[in-house]
């Protein structure tokens, strides 16, 4: 009975670490994706601190400063 507890509990303990570690993507690398599904013109500035996207539709800008604060700006061309 005690092993049967101890598997159990480290099969928990592994589902529950495994799980957490999954991939989650920032709005930025969220903009970026859609924008190059889309066939965007990406121009990349100063290191990958300013990126400007453009389709015929739509526009974006991602900028990030020097404290890590990110600034994403869309426009429809309309």
């Amino acid at each position: 009975m005690k092993k049967l507890t101890m598997i159990a509990l480290f099969a928990g303990f592994l589902t529950v670490s495994l799980t957490s570690c999954r991939d989650q993507k920032t709005q930025k690398e969220e903009v970026i994706e859609d924008m190059q599904d889309k066939g965007a013109d990406i121009k990349v500035k100063d290191d990958g601190d300013k990126i400007k996207m453009e389709t015929e539709d739509e526009k974006a800008k991602i900028k990030t400063d020097d404290d890590g604060n990110v600034k994403i700006k869309i426009k429809d061309k309309d």
